[in-house]
């Protein structure tokens, strides 16, 4: 009964410190042992592959559980970020190529 009690604080700790670190702009994802905190807009500047990496989402790792339903939504939130991050980077290359062309 007391391993429970500690339980649920642990889990009702890491709750509220993962909501406050989104509050402040921050992003939370699981390291080895402990949670690690980074500025969202900093998470987001890595490759896609870094980013799956970190929050362990990468398609290998999560058919790797392919026994629990939830890997087909983990597998899909791959691919989004995939293609989500193709786009951007379109879009800042086509940036680029327009800022390169007004400073003539």
């Amino acid at each position: 009964m007391e391993s429970d009690k500690k339980l649920k604080s642990s889990y009702e700790s890491n709750r509220d410190m993962v909501l406050k670190e989104y509050e402040k702009g921050n992003v939370v994802f699981m390291g080895v042992d402990t949670p690690c905190v980074c500025p969202l807009k900093e998470f987001l500047k890595q490759p896609a592959e870094g980013i799956l990496y970190d929050l362990n989402r990468s398609e290998v790792v999560v058919l790797q559980f392919i026994k629990d339903q939830k890997w087909v939504n983990d597998y899909a939130v791959a691919k989004v970020i995939r293609e989500l991050k193709r786009q951007l980077e379109e879009e800042q290359n086509k940036s680029k190529k327009r800022t390169k062309y007004d400073s003539r």
